[in-house]
């Protein structure tokens, strides 16, 4: 049994990735798209057409100059993400625009756009997660959301503070950055950290066993890994989120994983209710959450640029 293999037994394995390819290759249960992955996936060649459609629609819509740009921007993502869903069973995950990611309102109307644009195509809502960063105004966009059986993944998560929030804003799905928590530490520390004692490792575990613990339904997937032993000591983690690359290194390589999370463990953290402020104070007390979010969000928000600017070489 290979250890991808052995890991699916146990966490349900989603891809990270926009390539159509690489999905139809490791054949996991949903997949999760961000501005970064579809940017990389509309300059390849092979891709094209669907970035040619999308040229096409936007053609056709009573807007011009900004307003087009994003409309096109944003049915890029759809187009992307409903050749996504043929090929998963599960969710496929389309994000709102970084720049959006303080606007509570903003964030609201443009979910409400996609699953539209989505449901205009065949496809039911149930499939669709809205993804937005997990800034105190995206959890609050996808409490509203929620509640029109619009389900949401907050992203950009990297503080317990988010994280309880989130849960308690009742969102489908969250995703803690595992590498980029790690990233960070590594950098402040000057060290590099054994699997078991990996900063995003631990942050992932203390949230699933909080949410066991209280009862939150929340589901807890693990993203943006940097090797195959962050994703070993995840094993049993509801969803984990990997890329193509450690996707074939776990295909690779034969083993039996053992499960190290599991729904029995307790959490060490009392429950806590977070009013705006206290969530606040408690994320502004996290120098690494601060400092990542931010940043999460501008290379993003550079890369949507990015794609902004081969639709206007296209128009």
């Amino acid at each position: 049994m290979s250890r991808l293999d052995s890991l699916k037994k146990n966490t349900i394995v989603v891809a990270d990735s926009g390539d159509i390819n690489s999905i139809k290759e490791f054949q996991p249960q949903d997949c999760t798209t961000n501005p970064s992955l579809i940017f990389k996936a509309a300059s390849m060649p092979r891709y094209s057409e669907l970035f040619d459609s999308a040229i096409r629609w936007g053609k056709k819509q009573n807007a011009g100059g900004e307003t087009l740009n994003d409309l096109i921007c944003r049915r890029l993502g759809v187009v992307f993400g409903s050749e996504l869903l043929k090929i998963v069973p599960g969710y496929v995950s389309t994000e709102v625009d970084a720049s959006l990611s303080f606007d509570r309102d903003a964030s609201i109307d443009t979910a409400r756009q996609i699953i539209s644009w989505y449901e205009e195509l065949g496809y039911t809502r149930d499939r669709i997660l809205i993804k937005m960063a997990s800034t105190w105004a995206g959890i609050q966009a996808a409490a509203v959301l929620e509640k029109e059986g619009i389900r949401c993944n907050l992203t950009l998560l990297f503080s317990f503070a988010q994280a309880i929030a989130c849960a308690e804003a009742g969102v489908t799905l969250i995703s803690p950055f595992v590498g980029r928590i790690m990233d960070w530490h590594k950098k402040a520390e000057g060290r590099d950290f054994a699997s078991q004692e990996d900063p995003g490792v631990l942050s992932v575990q203390r949230i699933y066993r909080y949410y066991n613990t209280y009862g939150y339904k929340t589901i807890v997937m693990g993203a943006s890994f940097r090797n195959v032993g962050q994703i070993e000591e995840l094993c049993g983690c509801d969803r984990l989120t990997i890329s193509p690359a450690l996707l074939a290194d776990l295909k690779a390589a034969d083993g039996e994983l053992p499960i190290k999370l599991s729904p029995g463990q307790k959490s060490d953290d009392a429950k806590v209710h977070l009013e705006e402020k206290d969530f606040l104070w408690l994320h502004n007390e996290d120098p690494m959450a601060t400092e990542k979010l931010a940043e999460g969000i501008r290379l993003f928000n550079q890369d949507l640029l990015k794609l902004k600017k081969m639709i206007d070489e296209k128009l």
